[in-house]
């Protein structure tokens, strides 16, 4: 994984799959009200927050490991020369330092109750990964520490090992449902807030998960509600475009998709067309069939241009009418 270093907010497309799979859900079981699943929807979201949580705290769980392995190699018969005066050098990570002081990752992890003791073996197969690193070895055996150095070891752990671990994908796909859509934002919500710590900060705090709570928070909430609450007529207009095809034939993923779609033409002004689309294009491509993207897009391109000839596709701002539906 090599993350976004622009990023440091859960994405609008993040929000999108999140409302499409709740969609999905309120279709398996629809005695599900409308508030209901919204507060489920938030919750999902959340998710990736405490995700986050748990991310951070492995690094305290490993040096601890590290420090009691250190400390009974100590006790030993016949210590060697290595195991009297052991290299601490990460063990003294000013940046895991960081995390153990902070006030907000303890309160976080005490609510959530982390406790890593049942899965020993995890944070031992981790560090068995991170000390074969180079970048570990280099780190270790450099001449001089500093904070900058703690950090890069750091953020190379999150993009090296815990973006691929198949130990971690399996703790958190047994931890929780839809991990697989949370793993990398919660995964880069860490590198971002990481990358951002200074040395002088005596407190240092988790990235915030939106980038602007009320309009995100508005957005997810009104893009389920309203899609569903329009069903019938997104319905209609989708199955009146379509040509040689039947809606039934239609997975139900795109069918939610497309709907999702046309409620942003008609219901969210201030997203530009051109955005709407190539949003659901891409999410197709990663949800539905092989040729997903490219029927969605043919479909609500289509109904885009309908609507904007009706006066249906009302856009605020400049830079929004795109023009290559005119």
């Amino acid at each position: 994984m090599q993350p976004n270093l622009s990023k440091n907010m859960i994405s609008r497309r993040y929000l999108r799959i999140k409302v499409m799979q709740a969609i999905y859900a309120r279709q398996a079981n629809p005695d599900v009200d409308l508030y209901m699943g919204e507060k489920q929807l938030e919750d999902s979201i959340r998710q990736c927050e405490v995700l986050s949580v748990y991310f951070y705290s492995i690094f305290p769980e490993i040096k601890h490991y590290i420090e009691t392995k250190q400390e009974d190699r100590k006790s030993k018969i016949f210590p060697t020369e290595e195991d009297l005066n052991p290299n601490t050098r990460f063990v003294d990570n000013r940046v895991i330092a960081q995390m153990e002081a902070s006030e907000q990752l303890n309160r976080r992890w005490r609510a959530l109750k982390i406790n890593w003791v049942e899965n020993k073996e995890l944070i031992i197969n981790l560090f068995n990964q991170i000390e074969a690193l180079p970048e570990y070895q280099a780190y270790m055996s450099a001449p001089d520490s500093s904070y900058k150095a703690d950090k890069e070891l750091i953020l190379t752990i999150l993009e090296k090992i815990f973006a691929e671990s198949e130990l971690l994908h399996w703790y958190f796909e047994e931890k929780f449902v839809h991990w697989f859509d949370d793993y990398n934002d919660a995964l880069l919500q860490v590198y971002q807030g990481i990358s951002f710590w200074k040395a002088s900060q005596e407190q240092v705090k988790m990235s915030p998960l939106y980038k602007d709570e009320v309009e995100d928070v508005l957005f997810f909430k009104n893009l389920y509600k309203k899609t569903i609450q329009n069903d019938a007529e997104y319905q209609q207009m989708i199955e009146a475009n379509l040509k040689n095809w039947e809606s039934d034939r239609i997975i139900e993923t795109d069918m939610i998709l497309m709907k999702m779609a046309i409620c942003e033409l008609m219901e969210f002004p201030s997203i530009p067309t051109k955005v709407t689309i190539n949003e659901y294009i891409e999410i197709a491509r990663s949800y539905g069939s092989e040729k997903s993207g490219l029927f969605i897009n043919g479909l609500v391109d289509k109904i885009a241009r309908e609507l904007r000839e009706e006066g249906r596709l009302n856009k605020q701002g400049r830079g929004l009418l795109d023009r290559s539906l005119n």
